[in-house]
């Protein structure tokens, strides 16, 4: 099996102490299902070409530069080599800032996830930092300069090694205000709400990612499937949301007493016929063979 090739290396640094380290891709798409663009007339692929939008005549790559709008229309030129001077220079050193505790992480601002491991010398020292934070239970928080752009990190301990996940800027994420500002006030309680938590429940697990499975990825591999063999897939049912008004019985069968609930007159007849046969039976329960049989009990 090849190695994995280490995206960054560098340092990392907790007081006076350092340690060479390697930053891998923890997690890619290069395994899903890709497509290409074709002309539906040919069925030939078509390719991507950058054209001028006032003239649509293509502009060739050494022709493209950065511009950024000033007004409606107007633009700074930005030249690679004045891009490239402005970016903080980098000197390889993941700085360890503050240590937080594990229960204050917000995964709202993570972005994506690196494994950290010793680069060749300097696993004393790795292993000193990645156990320190295990025994406090808590993560770090470090910057440097990833990718050319200045980036914050949060780094926790992560099996044998340590694990970064580059964060999100404050200002990057969205307020969660405005997203749930039209959610009413409702306070639901009684029967109800014991029947949610009696469902939820019956749910409860760990959590295992091999279990589960991208249900897109295969859907599109049996659809590939099914028109290369010139048949079709039937058409699934859209999902219907329940009504409030039928909430309580859609729990209730959720928890499995639909059927108590939805024939309670037949219920209380059955109840009533099983009553007279318990009065009937009595004469009978005076009998030997019964009386042997509460003994063995």
């Amino acid at each position: 099996m090849v190695s994995p090739r280490a995206n960054w290396k560098g340092f990392i640094k907790f007081g006076e102490v350092s340690c060479p380290v390697a930053l891998y891709t923890a997690a890619s798409s290069s395994e899903r299902i890709a497509f290409n663009t074709l002309n539906r007339k040919t069925g030939n692929r078509v390719k991507r070409e950058f054209v001028d939008s006032e003239t649509g005549d293509p502009v060739e790559r050494d022709d493209q530069v950065k511009g950024y709008e000033i007004e409606n229309g107007q633009y700074i030129v930005l030249e690679p080599d004045e891009v490239a001077a402005a970016v903080p220079e980098s000197d390889k050193t993941l700085n360890i800032e503050a240590y937080i505790p594990c229960s204050q992480i917000d995964t709202t601002y993570f972005d994506k996830p690196y494994y950290l491991a010793p680069d060749k010398m300097g696993s004393d020292a790795f292993v000193l930092l990645r156990d320190g934070m295990k025994n406090e239970k808590v993560a770090a928080i470090a910057r440097t300069v990833l990718f050319r752009r200045m980036r914050t990190l949060l780094i926790r301990p992560h099996g044998k090694g340590l694990i970064a996940n580059t964060l999100n800027f404050d200002y990057e994420v969205r307020s969660s205000a405005k997203a749930f500002e039209d959610m009413p006030d409702l306070k639901i309680e009684g029967e109800m709400l014991e029947l949610a938590e009696h469902i939820i429940g019956t749910k409860k697990g760990s959590f295992d990612a091999s279990t589960f499975d991208d249900r897109y990825e295969a859907a599109v591999a049996e659809l590939v499937k099914a028109k290369i063999e010139g048949r079709s897939l039937p058409k699934r049912k859209a999902p219907v949301a329940s009504k409030p008004s039928d909430l309580l019985q859609a729990l209730r069968e959720s928890a499995g007493l639909g059927a108590k609930v939805a024939q309670p007159k037949r219920a209380a007849a059955n109840a009533n016929k099983g009553a007279a046969r318990q009065k009937a039976a009595k004469p009978v329960a005076k009998s030997k063979p019964a009386a042997a049989t509460r003994r063995a009990g």
